[in-house]
């Protein structure tokens, strides 16, 4: 993929390094970036391989092997090789995404610390050191208290999730850094084609279930909140926020101080069975420092749990409904071990089932429930601010709709994944 144009409008195109590149985010942008010839050299850093990434041919050429340079960004040893330029420039990059990190959830607090806080933190001291025009740095709603009501920027901090407690301690590391150009994304349930998280987890129950002629329940209720961003939406927002913050180092007051955006009032909508984890963490003092471009990404759907039980329904021709309030605050006050017992239950009927359709290679696909995926916690956020501060519009603003969910399906049936 190599730029044939490097100016456009009589100005050279932006160099753009993009860490956690092979990631399904990381990927979606280099695609973005690629399709539209956005920049004039690209590099994506990643410990994974192109050939173990599980990359769909569509990323063959964005994610092209001549521009991929397998290091771990959380070692200061790395650095010089992954801000050096591929043509031996001492220019710094112009953009650098932030897109690395652990993802997995229930993982050990420290495991967290390692492979996303000083990862962060690295990166951001580098990029300071060397000028970059923007660190797009992309972190998580989960990091506010929870609400029904949608969270604004501002609103109090107290991650829910060990991952998110850690994302949190990386934003606040990052806004202490002299000269670092930051811009921090918070990101709802990103969802799309070839995605193997929050929203895959509940299709690949659904088709257990389907394939069993039973019922799907889900715990708690079906107006609790799963909000969700579209990644094509996620790649252009990510793009968006490098070119304002090149040329932006605050957010103006009045746009911080305008009114409600679509996002935000009453925004209903029904999430998965599968919802993120519990408050842990105590308020941050990042809320109170307005010197810091923070942003949250989620699409005016206003998703729910109903929502999602509601489409599943749809696509798979299944019932789904909700257990009762008496098994719900059970499953509160036992969750470890009734997560223990619905892998059990869910495990091997999905084994059986792709060996019954000749699956042998399933890709990232699982039905495995981590425990913290099933806490009883809104993830609801606005996110008019960035709407209104850079004119950014969502291109799949009305949500998680029944055609996302079948184009994720026939995206894992492209690929092979999929029984």
């Amino acid at each position: 993929m190599a730029e044939a144009v490097h100016v456009r409008d009589g100005v050279e195109k932006p160099s753009v390094l993009i860490i956690g590149g092979l990631g399904y985010i990381g990927r979606f942008l280099a695609k973005y970036i690629h399709t539209h010839s956005l920049c004039s050299t690209v590099r994506l850093v990643d410990k994974v391989l192109p050939q173990l990434a599980h990359l769909a041919p569509e990323f063959t050429e964005p994610c092209h092997q001549s521009f991929f340079l397998q290091a771990d960004a959380s070692r200061e040893a790395s650095m010089s090789r992954i801000f050096e330029r591929p043509d031996g420039s001492t220019k710094p990059w112009d953009y650098v995404f932030n897109l690395g990190g652990e993802t997995v959830l229930s993982q050990a607090l420290e495991v967290y610390k390692l492979r996303s806080v000083a990862l962060s933190v690295t990166l951001g001291r580098e990029a300071a050191r060397r000028g970059v025009k923007a660190f797009v740095e992309a972190s998580t709603g989960t990091v506010y208290a929870p609400s029904r009501n949608p969270r604004k920027e501002t609103d109090k901090l107290k991650p829910w999730l060990k991952l998110a407690k850690c994302k949190l301690e990386a934003e606040e590391a990052l806004s202490k850094i002299p000269g670092l150009n930051l811009v921090i994304l918070r990101l709802a349930h990103v969802y799309g084609e070839y995605d193997s998280g929050f929203i895959a987890k509940a299709l690949c129950l659904a088709r257990i279930y389907q394939e069993q002629g039973r019922e799907l329940k889900w715990l708690w209720t079906e107006d609790l909140r799963i909000n969700t961003v579209h990644v094509e939406d996620v790649a252009r927002a990510l793009w968006k926020a490098a070119e304002w913050r090149a040329v932006n180092s605050t957010i103006p007051a009045d746009a911080a101080a305008a009114p409600e955006s679509p996002t935000s009032p009453r925004r209903s909508g029904v999430i998965s069975a599968l919802s993120p984890g519990s408050p842990t963490s105590s308020t941050s003092a990042l809320q109170h420092n307005s010197t810091i471009p923070i942003f949250n990404l989620v699409d005016h759907g206003c998703t729910s749990q109903g929502t999602l039980a509601t489409i599943i329904s749809q696509v798979f021709g299944i019932k789904t409904g909700f257990q009762g309030s008496l098994i719900s605050q059970f499953a509160k006050m036992h969750l470890e071990s009734v997560v223990d017992d619905l892998n059990e239950d869910i495990l091997q009927p999905w084994a059986d089932i792709l060996a019954k359709k000749g699956i042998t290679r399933p890709g990232p696909l699982s039905p495995f429930l981590e425990k913290e995926l099933l806490k009883d916690t809104d993830l609801s956020l606005d996110g008019g601010l960035f709407e209104r501060v850079t004119g950014f519009e969502y291109e799949r603003g009305d949500g998680l709709k029944r055609e996302g969910v079948e184009e994720m399906v026939k995206s894992y049936e492209r690929m092979g994944w999929w029984p």
